[in-house]
């Protein structure tokens, strides 16, 4: 049976949903359909989540004569452990990971929990302010798993999270992309993904916007879908198959969906987040041996 022999261990809403999808599109590589499995990173807790390794390994059961296969997890990067079950896994294992601007993604990435219902304090300084108390099992929303995904700030420092693959796997087995070379030239920085890979850099990509910002139009709707009430569900198995199932709640979660960029993080905060994250970011860049100083400077001094 195939197994992944390489892994997209994220950082969130750092461009891997499009990596994925555009890695998908590769003749010579092997995704499964779903994104965000977790079969690793047994540290962290989700409903979501399945650990059962034959469930894990079918996911597999479609690849033929592909060079490598794949799997993208955004939270295998945060985990402690994720990186050592991995080497344990498959010690030969590439590892892809792709980081951004650590205010713009934490900012994101709260915008995404909203979305998905799993952040119930909509405005961002507030939430910010809550990570101490959820640490604790205070003021969480009644679907918070991840539950280390409310703990922005924690996910947003890079540079330990980025050593302990570097330590588990050398340098040579993972690969560190930056947001901001990918949205400037998707194409470009996929060659450099596939020729790490072994495979053809010259496969030729269509390109296109994928993940845009989103948010819910009805929190209530969203509430009622995940999960949905007990009677809904039993009805729902009786009269739908899981596919029909599973096609109905896209077509919902679409309906309740707009697409419109979020308002920009005011200044004073930004400034102080950017402050914040300095000393991570300085050790990044000596982690990595490029320069990120210009991921710290405050808004009135960015070019």
């Amino acid at each position: 049976m195939k197994k992944p022999d390489f892994f997209l261990v994220g950082a969130p809403k750092c461009g891997t949903t499009a990596m994925y999808q555009f890695l998908s599109q590769h003749p010579d590589i092997f995704l499964p359909e779903n994104k965000e499995v977790h079969f690793f990173g047994t540290d962290l807790y989700s409903p979501h989540y399945s650990r059962d390794l034959e469930k894990y390994l079918g996911l597999f059961a479609g690849a033929t004569n592909q060079k490598r296969v794949g799997e993208g997890s955004v939270w295998y990067l945060y985990s402690k452990v994720a990186s050592s079950e991995i080497k344990e896994f498959c010690p030969g294992a590439a590892i892809l990971i792709m980081l951004r601007n650590p205010v713009d993604m934490i900012y994101s990435l709260h915008g995404h929990r909203l979305y998905i219902n799993s952040e119930d304090i909509e405005d961002f300084a507030t939430a910010l302010e809550a990570e101490e108390e959820r640490r604790r099992g205070l003021r969480l929303p009644a679907n918070p798993y991840p539950i280390a995904g409310l703990y922005y700030r924690e996910v947003g420092k890079y540079a330990e999270q980025v050593q302990r693959y570097f330590a588990c796997f050398g340098r040579e087995q993972v690969k560190v992309l930056l947001y901001d070379d990918f949205k400037a030239d998707p194409a470009g920085v996929c060659r450099e993904v596939f020729s790490f890979l072994g495979v053809s850099p010259a496969f030729p990509l269509e390109i296109s916007v994928i993940n845009a910002s989103k948010k819910i139009r009805s929190r209530a709707l969203a509430s009622f879908l995940d999960p949905p009430p007990p009677l809904a569900r039993k009805v729902a198995r009786a009269l739908t198959t899981p596919e029909m199932r599973h096609k109905l709640f896209r077509t919902v979660q679409g309906m309740n969906t707009e697409h419109r960029p979020r308002q920009p993080l005011p200044p004073d905060l930004k400034r102080r987040l950017l402050k914040g994250f300095a000393p991570d970011v300085q050790r990044l860049s000596e982690l990595l041996g490029r320069d990120l100083s210009h991921w710290y400077q405050p808004p009135d001094e960015d070019d």
